[in-house]
């Protein structure tokens, strides 16, 4: 096979990077479509970053995911847009007219998972609690203020970060101090967490859901566990939730399109694929 026709491949950049769940994603997606290509795991260490970016083409990938600890550089080496900016982090990268671009697919991820798992909980959704105020919080921020909640109550354990990104994102998002999150709960209509609490081995997120309104939507990022404590507590109430895994798997959804050309769909079979895997935790 000459190079004008060898396969279409993207990869994942990250130090370490072994245990990403991103290559059983797209290996999935290339078979349901029936297309050749390859998605590889590179893990390349911070003082061959900027080579390996740089001369991404040479070393023979069309595009590429970036995890910790590259996302902020990626940022700074590439042509970012709009999310990746307000995001401060790049986590997708691909070519267009010959410049390496980059976005940030967790905006999308969250979005478009919230969609699918709560269809309609935009327009009941005039205010969020948000809990965390690092990397991913920033693109919980932007894609809420992007469809429209009026009002974003920010709650970090430091008060001081989260009026850093109130002041970044405008007069929509209002910092909360986290001895407070128990007065806001009756006042939301979607409660977000984007910290590790809850997470294996992380201490317990100390929150009383009883307090949500009866109509309002749980959102966890974290997923291992697959059910967090937030959302078992949740669903017992009959709430609506989206968890961490749905997260995943809808912000691979624009990497692989942009990289192989179609627009691929999060099934139940992807899903019990990437549960299986993290079951052997």
């Amino acid at each position: 096979m000459t190079a004008a026709t060898k396969p279409r491949a993207a990869c994942l950049i990250g130090w370490p990077a072994a245990h990403s769940r991103s290559p059983l994603i797209h290996h999935y997606w290339l078979r349901a479509s029936g297309l050749e290509g390859g998605y590889n795991i590179e893990a390349i260490p911070p003082e061959g970053f900027a080579e390996f970016v740089l001369h991404l083409k040479a070393h023979g990938f069309v595009g590429a995911n970036v995890t910790i600890p590259h996302k902020e550089r990626a940022l700074a080496l590439t042509r970012p847009d709009e999310r990746a900016r307000a995001v401060g982090a790049a986590n997708t990268l691909w070519y267009e007219d010959g410049e390496l671009c980059s976005t940030n697919t967790d905006i999308e991820g969250f979005i478009n998972n919230l969609d699918a798992c709560a269809p309609g909980w935009d327009a009941a959704t005039n205010d969020a609690l948000v809990l965390g105020a690092g990397g991913s919080s920033r693109a919980v921020l932007f894609g809420l203020i992007e469809r429209g909640v009026k009002r974003v109550y920010l709650a970090n354990r430091t008060l001081e970060r989260a009026r850093a990104l109130a002041d970044q994102f405008g007069a929509r998002v209002h910092p909360v101090s986290w001895e407070a999150i128990g007065e806001w709960l009756p006042r939301v209509d979607l409660l977000v967490n984007t910290t590790s609490l809850g997470m294996h081995g992380q201490p317990a997120l100390e929150i009383d859901v009883g307090r949500l309104p009866a109509h309002a939507v749980v959102a966890d990022l974290v997923y291992v566990p697959l059910e967090t404590p937030l959302l078992a507590a949740a669903r017992a109430r009959g709430l609506k939730t989206a968890d961490g895994l749905g997260m995943l798997l809808h912000q691979a959804v624009r990497g692989f399109e942009l990289w192989f050309g179609q627009r691929p769909k999060v099934t139940p079979e992807l899903r019990a694929l990437i549960e299986a895997d993290l079951t052997k935790l």
